[in-house]
């Protein structure tokens, strides 16, 4: 199973670092796990007149390797290895592209929790790379009294999904057809 972690050194972005450590036993196989930071791009015009393209570079990767240093630092820490990628774009697609390039079967990232009408006015990255055009990606929602509590989306195999869905559900979903 691959899993990707996108983290902006967040604290919503490093609780799904911290969702991911505390449910990983529930996979049924040890996942490859790629960590990714988005950094948007700077506006070249007259930047590009008096920075090089190697100061530039130079410049993302720094901030992106900050931004990632305590989620790398959390999954040193449980144990669990991961590759770390730095790219520079828009967030929501780089995302969705980084998702279908490296095959991955499940995307683990933290929203803002904003209201929907926030979320309409701000944006949401997550919505954005949601919406965007995926290779496989099988969505279960959990909805309570008409409220959306927990979705999964992009599980690999029935087992990743029950595992998932327990998880969820406190271990009370287990009912296997």
């Amino acid at each position: 199973m691959k899993i990707l972690l996108p983290a902006d050194g967040s604290a919503c972005s490093l609780r799904a670092v911290d969702q991911l450590i505390a449910h990983i036993d529930c996979l049924r196989e040890v996942p490859e796990i790629h960590l990714l930071h988005v950094h948007l791009p700077i506006p070249i015009g007259r930047v590009q007149a008096h920075v090089g393209k190697e100061t530039l570079h130079a410049y993302y990767l720094e901030e992106g390797q900050q931004h990632l240093q305590v989620a790398q630092q959390k999954l040193d820490a449980a144990g669990r290895f991961h590759t770390t990628h730095i790219h520079v774009g828009q967030p929501a697609e780089v995302i969705a592209r980084m998702a279908s390039e490296l095959a991955c079967d499940l995307i683990i990232m933290g929203t803002h929790g904003r209201s929907p009408v926030a979320g309409l006015v701000m944006g949401s990255v997550a919505t954005r790379a949601l919406a965007s055009p995926v290779r496989f990606t099988p969505t279960f929602v959990l909805v309570d009294e008409g409220r959306e509590v927990g979705r999964i989306t992009g599980y690999a195999s029935d087992e990743a999904f029950w595992g998932l869905l327990g998880s969820m559900t406190g271990g009370t979903a287990d009912h296997r057809p």
